[in-house]
């Protein structure tokens, strides 16, 4: 640059979501701006559904539930991938085996 300044392009964007009725102050990379609003509205969605549908106490009793929904529905999908990429490495090692053998033909 000619004035010998340097641009700086901010990364972070500080943004508010308001989960369960209460306002959060985040900041996030402005890539994942959308995702994180989404998730939010997910999780009030989440909230809402449980709320008509379960008897609770106080909303930490419907954000246990949610929590522990979210963390499984987490370990199931890691445990799907770990699966996936074991079938994945296991087909490439066939595939690796029988192009080898022809190529020793």
């Amino acid at each position: 640059m000619a004035s010998g300044k340097t641009l700086i392009v901010k990364t972070d964007l500080n943004i508010k979501v308001n989960i369960g009725g209460r306002p959060y102050p985040l900041t996030v990379k402005r890539n994942e701006e959308e995702l994180v609003r989404k998730a939010s509205e997910n999780v009030n969605h989440i909230i809402k559904e449980y709320s008509k549908a379960f008897e609770y106490k106080d909303m930490q009793d419907l954000y246990a539930m949610i929590a522990l929904q979210n963390a499984s529905g987490i370990m199931r999908l890691e445990n799907e991938k770990s699966f996936r990429e074991k079938e994945m490495k296991d087909k490439l090692l066939e595939i690796d085996a029988l192009l080898n053998s022809h190529l020793k033909l």
